[in-house]
C-alpha cells in the first residue's frame, strides 16, 4: 500500500502575502518554532521563505527587514506536490531540485509542507534522519 503526502505532512503551514514584510515572516517561524513560510499572493502560493533566505537575502545584503517584503527575497520558482501524490514522488521532487521541503498545494493553495524529515520518518523511521528530524524542532 502506498503512502500519500496527506499521511505525513504538516497540515495548515503558515502562509503569509507576498506584500508582508520579512520581520513578520520571522516573528511567525519564532512563534511557531518553524523555519519556512509559504508565500502567497491573491491567497495563491507564488513562493517559499526559510530562515536561511531571511538571513542570506536580506539580513546579508543590508535590507531594511520592516520595509523589505517578503516577494523580494523569497525563492519563486517553487515546486510543489498535491497531497494526493504518493511519497516517491515528493522525494523525487525534493531530490531534482535539492530542497528540504515543500508545499503540498490545492487548487493553487497550501494545505500542508512535508520535509525531507517527514519522509525520513516513514520511511525508515529508525533511521538517523528520522531520528534527527523526530528530535530537533520543527523545521
Amino acid at each position: 500500500m502506498s503512502v500519500l503526502v496527506r499521511d505525513v505532512m504538516t497540515a495548515d503551514p503558515v502562509s503569509l502575502d507576498a506584500d508582508t514584510p520579512v520581520s513578520e515572516a520571522a516573528k511567525k517561524m519564532k512563534e511557531h518554532d518553524i523555519g519556512d513560510v509559504i508565500v502567497v499572493e491573491g491567497g495563491r502560493v507564488c513562493g517559499i521563505v526559510t530562515d536561511r533566505d531571511i538571513v542570506v537575502r536580506a539580513v546579508g545584503e543590508d535590507k531594511d527587514p520592516t520595509a523589505t517584503p517578503l516577494g523580494e527575497i523569497c525563492s519563486r520558482d517553487v515546486m510543489t506536490v498535491s497531497p494526493d501524490d504518493d511519497l516517491t514522488v515528493a522525494g523525487d521532487r525534493m531530490r531534482e531540485r535539492a530542497v528540504r521541503r515543500m508545499p503540498v498545494v490545492e487548487d493553487g493553495r497550501a494545505v500542508g509542507i512535508v520535509s525531507i524529515g517527514d519522509l525520513a520518518v516513514e520511511r525508515d523511521p529508525h533511521g538517523a534522519i528520522a531520528d534527527i528530524s523526530s528530535a530537533a524542532p520543527n523545521d
